[in-house]
């Protein structure tokens, strides 16, 4: 079978940053509440003149420096923080990167989920047509309450992968497992700029869905929990990864899986995780990137298993092989100096980004800037946004 998959991927974040030892002395909370409890040590704050778009965009331009846009024949936009109720993120994308006009755009929406949605609907397509390619990418802001139980796994980023018939990166296997249930964990209407969530009944939803997509991808294919070197997990914290793949262990007969063998399987997925916080649909992917860029080994040859979680909830798992020469396709330099260059926040300044509101009724607004990105929103006028490029 024609092998297709990731052709090149990179990923983009705020550059600010708030670091959670400051967030527990403003709240008086004991840093290891973060720290050992979350597993969580920053998150990327966007500015207000950062968005969903802004950061893909950014994130996207790194993906395609090496890539014929000609041969971009989609865009799919997987989100959770969508700015309009009608035209796709994805359209003011593929405006600024200057993307040819026959191609296809769509944003897809269901919780951390969808961005795994797009990648299994879009590798039928480069199976049939193996001379184009699609552009995939998630961005998202996390947002809970100012104060409120959620509020330290905020965070923010974009990821973007070209995916091609013949990858360089990575090729996915054919097999998975998807589970669909109507349950109310996590959510956001309308009305609401923050997430509402059921945090302990999420977490214990993440657990069972892992179970039940586990054992339906592994009838299907047949491959063992040892037939994977690696492990990749949808990530609102680092430590509920750390109680699933424990949990994943234990269900294939390993009770006790060694510190060690614990540290090889995810230790250099959730590195990014740690220092970006929650990205929703990105943190899975985000989560890929971080574990090639950082993995000590050579990957090549190597399976990844990949579980994808959006409450509500959809859950899948499926697995990929890392393929030989995806060193060079890596982006790793330009990710470890976005992250070692964030400026720190103090707590009154994370607040004032938290808290600055674009105009609603369509009063227009120019919005100061902030970003160090190639694009940034600009302002609001007449009820449209408006972008720009940053020379």
């Amino acid at each position: 079978m024609l092998k297709v998959g990731i052709d090149t991927l990179s990923f983009y974040t705020s550059h600010y940053a708030l670091d959670l030892e400051t967030l527990a002395m403003t709240r008086g909370v004991d840093l290891n509440k973060y720290h050992v409890g979350l597993g969580q040590r920053k998150m990327s704050v966007a500015a207000p003149d950062e968005d969903i778009i802004t950061m893909a965009a950014n994130a996207a331009l790194r993906a395609i420096q090496h890539v014929d846009i000609n041969s971009i024949e989609m865009l799919l936009f997987a989100t959770e923080s969508g700015v309009d109720q009608s035209k796709a993120a994805g359209i003011y994308v593929h405006d600024l990167l200057g993307l040819p006009e026959r191609c296809r755009v769509i944003e897809l929406k269901q919780a951390c989920y969808s961005a795994t949605l797009a990648l299994q609907l879009a590798l039928p397509f480069l199976r049939q047509h193996p001379d184009k390619k699609v552009l995939l990418i998630a961005s998202d802001i996390s947002r809970y309450g100012l104060e409120t139980s959620g509020e330290s796994s905020q965070g923010c980023g974009a990821i973007a992968m070209v995916l091609s018939a013949n990858p360089r990166i990575m090729a996915f296997d054919s097999e998975y497992g998807v589970v669909t249930a109507n349950v109310m964990d996590f959510w956001r209407p309308n009305y609401s700029n923050a997430a509402m969530v059921e945090g302990k009944y999420s977490s214990k939803l993440y657990l069972s869905m892992l179970e039940k997509t586990w054992k339906q991808y592994q009838a299907l294919s047949g491959r063992n929990f040892t037939d994977h070197a690696y492990y990749c997990y949808h990530t609102p914290v680092p430590k509920l990864v750390e109680k699933a793949h424990l949990h994943l262990a234990k269900i294939n007969g390993y009770s006790a899986l060694a510190e060690d063998l614990l540290h090889d399987h995810i230790h250099y997925s959730l590195e990014y995780g740690r220092q970006t916080g929650n990205t929703y649909t990105a943190s899975l992917y985000i989560g890929l990137a971080s574990l090639l860029d950082l993995a000590k080994d050579d990957m090549a040859g190597k399976r990844v298993g990949f579980y994808s979680y959006g409450s509500g909830c959809v859950a899948e798992y499926f697995s990929g092989t890392v393929q030989p020469g995806y060193k060079k396709m890596l982006d790793t330099e330009y990710h470890q100096r976005m992250l070692a260059d964030r400026t720190p926040l103090s707590y009154a300044e994370y607040e004032t980004f938290y808290t600055f509101s674009y105009p609603e009724d369509g009063t227009n607004c120019e919005i100061p800037r902030y970003t160090l990105g190639r694009f940034r929103l600009a302002a609001i006028q007449d009820h449209k946004r408006i972008y720009e490029t940053v020379s």
